[in-house]
Formats: structure tokens, C-alpha cells, sequence
């Protein structure tokens, strides 16, 4: 039997097979999550903002450029390969817009981006991506199978 773990805001968790781990709440944050499918282990971190700017001090779970390799490395201390993780990424949304002003913050843009940027520099191949848009997402992540469910208000649901 599966236990389902919550992972919070600015937060991360890792685990093996069959858990399911579980964010709500993704507006403009990244949820991204991580698998190694052969030896079905793999976490989950919901990111808020692109870049820690050298602050060592801060949570770091909170930050695309900290966040991926606390990620990463809590994923190989479970007996994943790096050669076998494995990413998917969902949120990023634009939820708020200011008539008469261009949206110059774009956080969910920047924060996809930031995601996709560390993937690239840790080698880790990005298989789906399920962001944009300006609607709020709750994710379920199975780590037995490496399936990602995205439930959203007025979207439906997917598994990707």
C-alpha cells in the first residue's frame, strides 16, 4: 500500500516505491520531479523562485538554482543511477495579469526556465513539461511508475 507524502511549498521530499508524492497549491511555482525508473526512487520539489542570488543562508528548497541539486543528490543517496534520472515538470502558470501593463515579473516563465536550465547542467533529460497557462495545478507523483498526474480547476486532469 502506497503512502502519499506531502511535499509543501519552498519543500522537497524523496522516496521509494510505492509511495506517491503529492504538492497542491502550483501557481506560478515548479513542481518538479525526478525518477530513477529501474530502481523506482525519485523525489519531488516545489520551487518558487529562479535563483537563491548567492544566499546561502536562505531555504534553499525555495530556489530553481539550490532546489534541483538538494533534489538530485537525496535521490543517489536512495540508490538511484544519475545516469537513469529521469525529469517532468508542471506549473509555472501566469495567475495574475494588471490591465494596461505588460507582465513584466513572467515568475512562471523564470521559473520554468530556471528548472529547465539545472536539468540541462546535471544532464538530466526533461520528458514532458506540462506549464504556462493561468490556472493553478495539484500534482501526484508515482514513484512506482513514474507517472505524473496534474489535476487542475476547470482543465481537467492528466497523466503524463
Amino acid at each position: 500500500m502506497s503512502n502519499i507524502i506531502t511535499v509543501g511549498m519552498a519543500d522537497f521530499k524523496t522516496s521509494k516505491a510505492p509511495d506517491i508524492l503529492m504538492t497542491a497549491g502550483l501557481g506560478s511555482c515548479i513542481g518538479i520531479c525526478i525518477h530513477d525508473p529501474l530502481e523506482k526512487v525519485g523525489g519531488m520539489a516545489h520551487i518558487m523562485l529562479p535563483s537563491a542570488n548567492g544566499n546561502i543562508s536562505a531555504n534553499q528548497a525555495k530556489y530553481a538554482d539550490t532546489a534541483v541539486e538538494l533534489l538530485i543528490n537525496d535521490i543517489l543517496h536512495l540508490g538511484a543511477s544519475k545516469l537513469r534520472l529521469r525529469a517532468k515538470i508542471a506549473g509555472g502558470a501566469q495567475m495574475f495579469s494588471f490591465p494596461g501593463k505588460t507582465n513584466v515579473l513572467k515568475i512562471g516563465d523564470r521559473n520554468a526556465e530556471a528548472v529547465e536550465a539545472e536539468l540541462k547542467r546535471f544532464a538530466i533529460p526533461l520528458l514532458v513539461a506540462d506549464v504556462g497557462g493561468s490556472f493553478g495545478r495539484t500534482i501526484h507523483f508515482d514513484v512506482a511508475s513514474g507517472n505524473l498526474r496534474i489535476r487542475t480547476i476547470n482543465h481537467g486532469e492528466k497523466v503524463i
